[in-house]
């Protein structure tokens, strides 16, 4: 609810594909186990994607007329031909590593189908932007800038890991059997915060 310092925001548009341009990215980690992600693009940008995403037990399609060895040996479907929009059906995300045009093609087609894009290197064409991924652990920490400034999203990661505290595993296991306990003693959320 909109208060005096909080700026009001306009209704969401239904079916809108263009963002208003002050609106703030959501931060979201997802669960692609299992489910179908497209990799248009064959170069290096792209087996890295793809590596990442095989890690996540995506069910990975790479299409593009060249495929590097590395992205074949990953286990992915692989189409060698130029993008379709009919590649992305049944897709849950796409991500372009392609040249700004095909980009731009295939957020297009991802609009249509109401799938986020993930487009390397050409944030004109991106719903959904990569950030630069810290693993320790069992904890996760992205940093994004919007698509603006990767590079500084990575210095700040690496920055980041160096102020993270060492042996965070014993600290999510503490945490995780302190959350239950509370859970089960109906403990609010606000103070199991501060208890921790």
């Amino acid at each position: 609810m909109p208060t005096d310092a909080t700026p009001s925001r306009p209704a969401a548009i239904p079916g809108a594909s263009q963002e208003p341009p002050a609106a703030e990215l959501h931060p979201l980690f997802l669960k692609l186990a299992g489910r179908r992600v497209v990799v248009v693009g064959g170069g290096p940008v792209a087996a890295a994607r793809v590596a990442a995403l095989a890690t996540a037990g995506a069910d990975l399609l790479v299409v593009a007329p060249e495929i590097r060895p590395e992205i074949v040996a990953a286990g992915a479907e692989i189409r060698r031909r130029p993008f379709e929009p009919a590649d992305l059906d049944g897709a849950w995300l796409a991500v372009a590593a392609a040249t700004p045009e095909v980009a731009a093609a295939v957020r297009a087609a991802a609009e249509e189908r109401r799938i986020f894009v993930n487009a390397v290197d050409a944030p004109a064409a991106a719903s959904a932007y990569a950030g630069a991924v810290l693993r320790r652990d069992g904890v996760t920490v992205a940093v994004s800038t919007g698509g603006r400034a990767p590079a500084l999203a990575g210095l700040l990661r690496e920055r980041l890991e160096a102020l993270l505290p060492p042996r965070l595993a014993d600290r999510v296991e503490a945490a995780a059997a302190l959350r239950e306990r509370w859970k089960a003693a109906a403990v609010p959320l606000p103070t199991r915060r501060r208890r921790l």
